[in-house]
């Protein structure tokens, strides 16, 4: 019961509440929604990027076996997504948007404070989220990108577009100054600090703006499948490769815990920015935001019988 309520208080009311100011900032004022996209993308995301990346230690191994986790467990989802959306005769932009909103996870400001209460601040395994947190901030802007052009733009196009994402910039820079040790000059940084405070705030304004220019025609059941593949499928998947690997004790659970949470910003910023389902995306990422009270909070109960 008390992650319950951790989770509700710390998590879904905090978010719901800046979602909520983003929806009457956009009744009040029509926002400009391509602006705030824009800097989301190219400003605030580089930024937080950049900055927990250069402030954490990672280890070489673990890295290794997190990201063999990764590319399996992202293939496998991918796999299952493939499957459900054939089966429902999905087309165009919406099979980009449905696999979107499964594939990606809010693996930063959502999952990063939840690995930090279930582990009581270990390092370790704030480490493997980190790393998890890396590949969910690269794929969207190289994968995502393409997964929402590709049936209406020409591969040169949508190849240009991904080439002027910062954030396929920022990881490789950010590693190499921190396993250098390069230092970033005091000003520089203090400046990356202010954008990077800034990332949660916006993005989930953005969300909110988002949502408060929609006719709200809901999306009831493609909805419903994106959360249950999201919420449901993405932990008992993320279980059974732990387990095909022999992973075990804080990597284990960490690693399982990584797939359980809801579905990330990025589709809805991809959704907006490229014009594609931009309501299903909205509506994805608020209601699996939601329900993750409860999932979330049965994976944890289940993750301490696992390794």
């Amino acid at each position: 019961m008390s992650y319950f309520v951790h989770i509700l208080l710390n998590n879904v009311v905090p978010l719901s509440l800046l979602i909520g100011l983003g929806i009457v900032l956009q009744r009040a004022f029509q926002l400009d929604i391509k602006t705030l996209s824009k800097l989301n993308f190219y400003l605030f995301s580089p930024a937080i990027m950049f900055q927990m990346l250069y402030q954490t230690e990672l280890s070489l191994k673990v890295m290794s076996q997190v990201l063999l986790f990764f590319v399996v467990f992202f293939f496998a989802l991918i796999g299952v997504v493939e499957i459900v959306m054939r089966v429902r005769g999905y087309k165009g932009g919406m099979r980009s948007a449905m696999r979107n909103s499964v594939i990606f996870y809010n693996s930063a400001n959502y999952a990063i404070p939840l690995n930090q209460l279930v582990f009581v601040g270990d390092p370790f395994t704030l480490s493997i989220q980190i790393i998890i947190m890396m590949m969910q901030s690269l794929i969207p802007n190289t994968y995502g990108v393409y997964s929402v052009n590709a049936h209406r733009q020409k591969l040169k196009d949508t190849m240009k577009t991904i080439l002027s994402m910062p954030i396929i910039y920022v990881i490789p820079i950010a590693l190499f100054m921190r396993g250098f040790h390069i230092p970033v000059p005091h000003p520089i940084y203090i400046s990356i600090d202010y954008i990077a405070k800034g990332f949660i705030a916006t993005a989930l304004t953005t969300l909110g703006v988002q949502l408060g220019s929609m006719k709200w025609e809901l999306k009831l059941r493609d909805v419903a499948i994106s959360n249950i593949l999201r919420l449901c499928v993405g932990p008992l998947l993320g279980f059974l490769i732990v387990l095909a690997f022999g992973f075990q004790g804080d990597m284990a659970k960490a690693l399982i815990l990584s797939c359980a949470v809801p579905t990330s910003l990025s589709s809805v910023l991809l959704a907006v920015e490229f014009d594609n389902e931009p309501e299903f995306s909205s509506q994805a990422v608020f209601s699996s935001t939601v329900f993750s009270i409860f999932t979330v909070t049965f994976v944890i109960y289940l993750i301490q019988f696992v390794g």
